[in-house]
């Protein structure tokens, strides 16, 4: 059985999303067809890539993943020449630990792999004579790509192989001294504060090192809990979740509900958050 999943900037409220699905169908009633997120913000293609990245390595090898953020091809003047050189965003097929990744090669790539490499990358050649595989692209030549992949058919045949790709910026944690100065990168919908801080980034200070947590000016944690529920209902919670992401919450707060990390400590996206560090027999005092 093969697996497709999706990620897209469409949202759900719309049409496009049935449409994918029903062309998939159309293909093979026996997809088996998984939704990651439909809520990426418009052309987000770092968050797009963020998300698949917590997620990809619980699927088998051989799935595809459809990736329809910032999905239309850019084209330049003359738009519609029969020259498509002056296409500057394509379609592109990544192999990527035995997974399959289609987008167009708008950073996503880039973003995605961070100092990984590919395993294979191939542009798709598109048809000149087919206008429509640049409109709904996702739907109208993603999926075309996909039926190619999933009949066996040698991705040569239909695109040439390459070497680069485009880079979206994601903000590394700033590893100093004494302090850990990351980003708040996503926040899920229980409001939790996801940042860019890594369990490496963490465990490159001494074990038993004093730290605090800082965020949004006074709000403060000084230690690293293993699940939410190390704290009492409604206190603030630091945990490295499973994909080694260091995460501020609320145990038993939702956005919807009680309120998450979000709403009752004020934070966003690209808010700042930094662990100082206080290493025994350090002369700095960071409090």
């Amino acid at each position: 059985m093969q697996i497709i999943t999706l990620i897209s900037d469409t949202g759900s409220q719309d049409y496009y999303v049935a449409s994918i699905k029903g062309a998939l169908f159309k293909i093979n009633p026996e997809f088996k067809i998984i939704d990651i997120s439909h809520s990426i913000e418009a052309f987000d293609v770092a968050n797009a890539a963020f998300q698949l990245r917590c997620c990809y390595q619980d699927f088998p090898d051989g799935t595809i993943h459809l990736i329809g953020v910032d999905s239309e091809p850019m084209i330049v003047p003359p738009a519609f020449s029969d020259d498509r050189k002056f296409i500057a965003s394509y379609p592109t097929i990544m192999k990527f630990k035995n997974q399959y990744f289609i987008s167009n090669d708008n950073g996503f790539f880039g973003a995605f792999l961070d100092e990984n490499k590919p395993q294979e990358l191939w542009r798709y050649n598109i048809n000149s004579d087919n206008i429509e595989e640049i409109k709904f692209p996702m739907k109208n030549c993603f999926v075309k790509i996909a039926e190619k992949i999933q009949n066996g058919d040698e991705i040569k045949t239909f695109a040439d192989a390459v070497q680069s790709y485009k880079k979206a910026f994601i903000p590394k944690a700033l590893i100093e001294e004494f302090i850990i100065r990351g980003v708040v990168i996503h926040v899920d919908s229980f409001g939790n504060l996801i940042t860019n801080i890594t369990r490496q980034d963490f465990e490159r200070y001494p074990e038993d090192a004093p730290f605090t947590i800082r965020f949004h000016n006074d709000y403060f944690i000084d230690v690293i809990s293993e699940t939410y529920n190390q704290v009492q209902a409604g206190e603030k919670v630091a945990i490295f979740n499973e994909n080694d992401f260091l995460e501020i919450a609320v145990n038993r707060g939702a956005t919807t509900t009680t309120g998450g990390a979000d709403k009752l400590f004020g934070v966003k996206t690209r808010d700042l958050v930094k662990i100082e560090f206080n290493p025994k027999g350090s002369l700095k005092t960071l409090f």
